[in-house]
């Protein structure tokens, strides 16, 4: 299936999908900066990027925190890569990473953990739902491999 194409707000301008092709995409979908969670799960892809680079692929987070939320948690984990807002959710429901949740017996909507993986031509290779953040970059790391 081919990603759809999108362009956001990021921490470095504006990042659109169509313009990074050409090299494989993890695009990650977490609920929310400085949380312990995407924290850990962030500075997980930080540590990789060295072997994650090195598979012609590069790293983007997204959630709905606003871009001055962002600055601050890629300064305070040192991120190397765009973390992008969607605050109106529009990215996150084109992949399916916003969706009914569950907590302590309340529903809401929110955030679905999610990570995809797209190849150099924009076609998603993979898709993990309701990601649990440990040994996940990894998982995504040994697909990566695997592809070679």
């Amino acid at each position: 299936m081919k990603a759809p194409n999108f362009k956001l707000p990021s921490t470095s301008g504006t990042f659109q999908l169509s313009d990074n092709l050409g090299k494989r995409i993890i695009l990650y979908f977490y609920p929310k900066d400085h949380t312990k969670g995407c924290s850990i799960e962030a500075n997980d892809f930080n540590n990789s990027l060295k072997i994650i680079n090195e598979n012609n692929a590069i790293v983007v987070g997204v959630s709905k925190d606003t871009i001055e939320s962002h600055q601050k948690f890629k300064e305070k984990n040192k991120l190397k890569f765009e973390l992008l807002s969607d605050e109106k959710t529009i990215v996150l429901k084109k992949y399916n990473a916003w969706g009914l949740k569950k907590f302590l017996g309340k529903e809401y909507y929110g955030i679905i953990r999610t990570t995809v993986l797209i190849n150099e031509k924009g076609k998603i290779l993979k898709t993990w739902s309701n990601v649990r953040v440990k040994n996940h970059v990894q998982n995504v790391i040994n697909e990566l491999s695997n592809l070679k």
